[in-house]
């Protein structure tokens, strides 16, 4: 660290001598334009002022990026001249004879997304032949072979056809045409992820939206020659008003705010009923119906004996529904619990017949859930077999201990599969899992073989059923669940804690809120809302104390976290 700090005091010293050096010379930027020497202007329509120097700009140690203040020279087209004070651009280059080829060049700096609002101004010195300019911002990586917005990662106003063009898309009618004497301005409001231009001072309306989380450079581009550009990144004042804008903008938020209704961040229950308010929603809206009904009798008999009067009345959500959705939703969860997967499917589309059509990730889940309690039940299975040590088979390559007794499995086997739309799979031998009946006697190495023949035939029907979607998610999740049959015990697999009881509580979660959400109610509690808000908080504040300052309040929150889930 030492030897990295003096280097780079060492750099620091270089520069300065550098600088001091140019500035002695006749007509030098310096020797006009110095930090000793620029001027610094009124605000008045200059949106950011700062000082022009001769290097790139560094972050700095209040964490800022810096602005742009030239064209970059080492990020250009060869056929474009810099001035030397890299306000000037020029095409010295061929003309540009095909279609899409042209010339263009980006800022030294990209714009600062701290700014909220960037604004920057370019004055047509000449158009040159037919006026193709365009005039927007683009990342790094587009090309500088064509003008911007010809290419992806880049938008411009073009000065032929006064058309904007965004990442290679065909243009579209935005503008007038702009030529010789013309001032194009083009401004990023990152609050709003959206971009504008102005003529002459004049707004001509957004261009672009949906510009979020982009790094993106000033950039202008020329196809013919003679074209001659100059401009403005705030060193002179803009024609456009674009303080008033950005006052506009602060104004807005400042209404917003003032708008804002904060009379129920107070609540009117004290902290200790407000704490139980809250676990007594949540119990109701995660299906705990009889829990939150047992909650809410002994609040209200504890409250009763501490204030002397039957006449106690539970406010806020301590006021349980007990009504048919909450135990239809009880019901469905019990079901996913307990491991009966077609169940849960058959009560969901009894009860709430499109939600598994219009949630088609959450009928996934539970497709995928069901090949998993079938592989869970093949290890249930290896563990009756092995604890009888009576004589041993190889099935499926793996040598197992088996034994003479029956076997009778946790899962109903002989429950047809259900589908997504109500409908099951009658008539294949591979949808009835009754190991018993089909074979008949007493030996454990047909019987399991028999089960694992039935988990294959169910994971083909089941890739078979979602063959069309391709996504990421999807595969992964076949590769994960389909790589348990490679191991002689599927619990010692990578994927074995699938096989965990506790791994149905997501899936039954899951398909709770998408009931809920299909009932025009929050897929969430407010205790689950608070707990994220809070860990929020917690990261925020300890960016600045540091860590360790919180790591008791980080346990301890996590520790509640793991109460109230169980």
């Amino acid at each position: 660290m030492e030897k990295l700090k003096a280097a780079h005091k060492t750099k620091l010293a270089a520069q300065a001598d550098e600088l001091l050096s140019r500035s002695s010379k006749p007509g030098s930027l310096s020797t006009s334009s110095s930090s000793v020497s620029l001027h610094k202007m009124a605000p008045s329509h200059r949106g950011m002022t700062y000082e022009i120097i001769e290097r790139q700009l560094e972050v700095g140690d209040d964490g800022l990026t810096p602005l742009p203040s030239k064209w970059a020279e080492t990020d250009k087209n060869a056929g474009l001249e810099i001035s030397a004070d890299g306000q000037d651009v020029k095409f010295v280059g061929p003309s540009k004879t095909l279609d899409h080829e042209a010339a263009s060049t980006r800022s030294d700096n990209p714009m600062p997304a701290q700014c909220g609002i960037y604004y920057y101004e370019v004055s047509i010195i000449s158009k040159g032949k037919e006026g193709m300019i365009g005039v927007g911002f683009s990342g790094a990586s587009a090309s500088l072979e064509k003008l911007p917005g010809w290419e992806p990662d880049s938008w411009a106003y073009h000065g032929d056809d006064g058309k904007s063009f965004c990442a290679a898309t065909p243009g579209k009618p935005y503008g007038p045409t702009f030529t010789s004497g013309d001032v194009i301005g083009c401004g990023v409001n990152f609050m709003k992820g959206c971009a504008f231009f102005t003529k002459n001072g004049v707004f001509q309306g957004n261009a672009f939206r949906d510009l979020r989380d982009v790094r993106i450079y000033p950039s202008v581009g020329m196809k013919r020659p003679h074209a001659h550009l100059s401009v403005n990144f705030g060193q002179r004042p803009f024609m456009f008003d674009i303080d008033r804008m950005v006052s506009r903008e602060k104004q807005g938020i400042l209404d917003e705010i003032n708008a804002a209704n904060v009379s129920n961040l107070h609540p009117t229950l004290n902290k200790d009923e407000l704490c139980k308010a809250l676990v007594a929603q949540y119990l109701s809206h995660d299906g705990y119906v009889e829990t939150a009904r047992a909650f809410a009798h002994e609040i209200r008999a504890e409250a009763t004996a501490l204030r002397g009067t039957h006449d106690v009345k539970l406010e806020g959500y301590l006021s349980v529904e007990e009504d048919h959705d909450a135990m239809n939703r009880q019901q469905i969860r019990t079901a996913i619990l307990d491991g009966d997967i077609d169940k849960a499917i058959k009560l969901t589309n009894t009860f709430y017949p499109h939600v598994l059509q219009e949630n088609p990730q959450i009928y996934f889940k539970l497709r995928c859930r069901k090949f998993i309690e079938m592989m869970r039940q093949s290890t249930d299975f290896l563990d009756n077999s092995t604890s009888k040590q009576t004589k041993s088979i190889t099935t499926n390559g793996h040598s197992t201990a088996v034994s003479d007794d029956g076997f009778e499995p946790d899962m109903d086997l002989d429950e047809p599969i259900t589908t997504k739309d109500g409908g099951q799979h009658n008539g294949d031998d591979w949808d009835r899992m009754d190991t018993e009946e089909a074979v008949g006697g007493d030996n454990w190495g047909l019987k399991y073989q028999t089960l694992l023949e039935v988990i294959i035939r169910y994971g083909q029907e089941l890739k078979h059923e979602f063959k069309d979607d391709r996504s990421k998610h999807v595969t992964e999740t076949f590769t994960d669940i389909f790589s348990m049959f490679s191991y002689p015990d599927p619990r010692k697999s990578p994927q074995g804690k699938l096989l965990e009881s506790e791994q149905r509580v997501p899936v039954a979660e899951g398909l709770n809120s998408a009931i809920l959400v299909s009932l025009g109610k929050s897929s969430s509690t407010a205790l689950e809302r608070l707990y994220k808000q809070t860990v929020v908080l917690v990261d925020m504040i300890s960016e600045d104390g540091g860590p360790g300052s919180f790591i008791n309040v980080r346990n301890l929150l996590q520790s509640s976290r793991k109460s109230w889930q169980r």
